[in-house]
């Protein structure tokens, strides 16, 4: 059963390739830690430096926390007022199904995410931030996480949410469980939305 220290434990993600020390100033846009390598569905550019574990346990935290981490949860908090109008617009982008994927693979990714970091000891933030419940903080937290040399990518966000070799690793699963379509569907799909939510609070 996951203690709050679990909890704390799924913002770890980065350990396997960074000190969490480095982690604890947020997301800030670091061109140095960018490579123009192609990335696996959006176009060059990998981050390789540490995450922001603080903003990754708030998003984890806005999705319900670990035990009960839902995407609709998440998107809720995130889109706010606007959810609705959100799951719409992607529904008739994307299509009912690749939507409801969407939501399936995401709520995997946490899933598999705690798993690789369960039994990874480190040490951890006490506390998220932004706030959890704060939709608009957090969109915002998030999309500046996938700023990079004037451009904007999702990877580069998942990068350095849950860092690079964490983020191939989850990305492996998804193929192994889902397959490669649904994999580049999740991608596009939290793109999408990101984008969505830019424009919802003028970021």
């Amino acid at each position: 059963m996951f203690t709050f220290r679990h909890i704390l434990a799924a913002v770890a993600l980065c350990a396997l390739a960074a000190p969490a020390a480095a982690a604890a100033s947020g997301m800030a846009s670091s061109s140095s830690m960018i490579k123009m390598e192609p990335s696996r569905f959006s176009g060059p550019g990998v981050y390789t430096g540490p995450p922001a574990l603080p903003v990754t346990l708030s998003l984890i935290m806005a999705g319900g926390g670990p035990q009960h981490f839902d995407t609709v949860t998440l998107l809720k908090v995130l889109a706010g007022k606007n959810f609705n109008a959100e799951v719409a617009k992607l529904t008739k982008q994307y299509g009912k199904p690749k939507v409801g994927n969407f939501l399936t693979v995401f709520n995997f990714v946490i899933a598999d995410s705690l798993k690789i970091v369960t039994a990874a000891k480190v040490k951890l933030p006490s506390k998220p931030s932004p706030d959890p419940k704060d939709g608009k903080a957090l969109a915002a937290a998030l999309w500046n996480a996938g700023v990079f040399r004037g451009g904007w990518s999702v990877e580069v966000m998942l990068d350095r949410a849950v860092s690079h070799p964490v983020h191939v690793q989850v990305m492996k699963d998804i193929d192994a469980k889902y397959g490669i379509a649904k994999d580049a569907d999740y991608h596009a799909i939290l793109a999408s939305a990101m984008q969505d939510l830019k424009a919802a609070y003028m970021l």
